[in-house]
């Protein structure tokens, strides 16, 4: 595919339906949708939809990954809510599986300034296990870089910059284990976009997301009202030899629209 086939975009909780419709009216190919809430909700997937869905993607080859909340504290280790982080977890791979996903973002989970240590184990074992379950079914599950909160907040993203990201990185080993980098969420830390792809390089990347920001706090700007630099990014990645697939996240489907073409105007042709 050539950049401008790999520019896909995050259409949230909309009907997946209706996003494949829209990908395809619209030349996306890939496409990321979230099944906490609304018409995509884990539990609303008969056999009838899901075969309607596997043949629409295959008959428009449209390219689909599940991105599940932040919000589900992946470090969870509280009894009973523990065990239920878990069965998220395995739906989402089971759904994945049952739709021919190709991808789900996962995240490190969040700690209360407190119980650091305790929580950061918490979500590094609940990864291991669905590693473990996404090997099982040839799933691929993609850890975020989280986004930096304010300091004197009560409540961290883990893992938000590259030391805490290396944590994860070290101690799972797995094709079925990759990396989601946000872009944007590396940009709100000293290390920068440079620094995370300094530390980890390009080779278990499966997706890069895509938004803008002042490099002060998480907000998903439209590129060119941050102070991203766009063009030294995405050389960076091209030359590295990424050929994996960017994910619009930002503004509303119009605002994706264009800047898709002027992401192509600019940079697609090396």
């Amino acid at each position: 595919m050539n950049f401008r086939d790999r520019l896909g975009f995050d259409s949230g909780n909309r009907r997946l339906e209706e996003a494949i419709e829209w990908a395809v009216v619209n030349g996306f190919h890939y496409l990321d949708f979230n099944a906490d809430v609304g018409p995509n909700r884990l539990s609303n997937w008969s056999d009838e939809r899901v075969r309607a869905v596997r043949d629409s993607c295959e008959r428009h080859a449209i390219h689909i990954g599940i991105h599940p909340s932040s919000a589900v504290n992946m470090a969870e280790f509280s009894p009973f809510v523990s065990e239920a982080v878990d069965e998220y977890i395995r739906a989402h791979i089971d759904l994945s599986a049952r739709l021919g996903c190709e991808w789900i973002v996962v995240h490190g989970g969040f700690h209360f300034s407190t119980a650091r240590e305790e929580r950061r184990s918490a979500s590094l074992e609940r990864l291991k296990r669905g590693v473990e379950q996404a090997g099982r079914v040839g799933a691929y599950l993609l850890l975020e870089n989280h986004n930096k909160e304010p300091g004197d907040s009560e409540v961290h993203y883990q893992p938000y910059n590259v030391e805490e990201f290396r944590y994860y990185f070290e101690e799972i080993s797995s094709d079925h284990f990759g990396w989601a980098f946000t872009a944007n969420h590396a940009n709100l830390v000293p290390e920068g976009i440079d620094g995370f792809l300094d530390a980890f390089g390009i080779d278990r990347i499966g997706e890069v997301r895509l938004a803008d920001n002042l490099g002060v706090k998480e907000v998903h700007l439209r590129p060119g009202q941050g102070n991203i630099n766009f063009e030294s990014m995405f050389r960076r990645l091209e030359s590295a030899g990424y050929g994996g697939h960017y994910s619009l996240n930002f503004g509303s489907y119009q605002d994706m629209l264009e800047v898709r073409d002027e992401f192509q105007a600019s940079y697609g042709n090396g």
